[in-house]
């Protein structure tokens, strides 16, 4: 995890302008369903040429919030303004946004091309112009040579594209992607996902993306809006976001970590259940966010012995659970060039105290 996050860094130093103006402007949201909430007060703005990831669990009102954008539904409360204008009580196709379904939504009855068409018909985009159009964005997408096929005769990439085709081809401002990626396989979804990323960026259209894949947001997002039961739980680079959560939901949602009840005085933590860290802080009552990566085994001053409680070959790294003084923490190794722990070892730990983040 924390090379996706160093990636999606770097990528943020060369993407993202501080300065640019804020293209989509959500105020005080809310959406209602029955008695339920699904979102309460959302208030937030994406800039323009930005990815925003609306990230969170099923039901936290992502998918809703995107919808609402779209116009597909309208909120009780609160406005949503594209490109300065307002755009609350307005049809989808008068809100200058494109939209990718989730299950694609392609026209079985069309062909490739007259799927891609299909929205500059309806804005009567005159006819020269359309075709024009609609070999620019195959071209885009590499899908020339299909373009007289039906969605049936495709694989789930080439749908996807497809779609995605038919969303840009209006050029809105602002694309909106609700899991687009959910329906691949795990190879092609990484592979058009990053696809997908380049070509947003080619193109630099602002983009707004649901999802509840943490690796997918981070890799693929200027911006991460977490969310948790219809509220904004942070928003925030995806740096921000993982190494310095705003909350205990953030930080178990976002990537693996341990969190460790405590107290802090003179800049010494102690655990509830007895593990003590150096640690410089205010003194009082504190949860400490250890993620896998801030712990290593190796012996020297600090170290802490433990119980190796499990360990799980992933493929690319071992997953450790080390057991000291009643505390579980996860621990990732690739352990290149030395012996692999196995459940019941007992071993040397150290931890990072420098990385460690306190969530009072």
């Amino acid at each position: 995890m924390t090379d996706i996050v160093a990636t999606a860094r770097n990528a943020q130093e060369t993407t993202l302008t501080q300065n640019k103006p804020s293209i989509v402007e959500i105020r005080n949201l809310r959406k209602e369903f029955g008695n339920a909430v699904a979102v309460e007060d959302l208030t937030l703005s994406v800039r323009k040429g930005e990815v925003l990831c609306l990230l969170g669990p099923s039901g936290c009102g992502k998918t809703t919030t995107l919808r609402m954008i779209a116009g597909f539904m309208e909120p009780e409360a609160g406005s949503i303004l594209i490109d300065g204008r307002e755009a609350t009580g307005l049809p989808p196709y008068r809100r200058d946004t494109g939209m990718v379904f989730q299950g694609y939504a392609l026209f079985p009855h069309m062909t490739v091309e007259q799927n891609v068409a299909f929205g500059l018909v309806n804005i009567s985009v005159p006819r020269k112009e359309r075709d024009a159009r609609v070999t620019e964005m195959l071209e885009l997408v590499e899908l020339s040579h299909l373009a007289k096929r039906y969605p049936r005769q495709l694989s789930g990439g080439q749908q996807q594209r497809v779609a995605l085709a038919r969303a840009l081809a209006i050029r809105p401002a602002v694309l909106l992607l609700d899991e687009p990626f959910s329906n691949l396989d795990t190879q092609l979804r990484v592979r058009l996902r990053d696809e997908l990323k380049r070509l947003i960026v080619k193109i630099d259209v602002t983009t707004i993306l649901v999802t509840h894949d943490q690796e997918e947001a981070i890799v693929f997002s200027d911006r991460i809006a977490v969310m948790n039961a219809g509220r904004l739980a942070q928003l925030g680079t995806p740096s921000e976001i993982y190494e310095t959560p705003a909350s205990a939901f953030v930080a178990n949602f976002v990537g693996e970590c341990t969190l460790v009840e405590g107290q802090i005085e003179n800049d010494i933590f102690t655990s509830k259940r007895g593990l003590t860290l150096p640690l410089a802080g205010k003194s009082g009552g504190a949860t400490l966010m250890i993620r896998p990566e801030h712990v290593s085994i190796g012996d020297g001053p600090g170290s802490i012995r433990a119980r190796v409680a499990s360990a799980v070959f992933t493929g690319g790294v071992t997953r450790l659970v080390l057991s000291m003084f009643g505390e579980e923490l996860l621990m990732q190794s690739f352990f290149r060039h030395s012996k692999v722990p196995v459940q019941g070892d007992e071993v040397n730990v150290w931890i990072d105290t420098s990385c460690l983040h306190r969530l009072d």
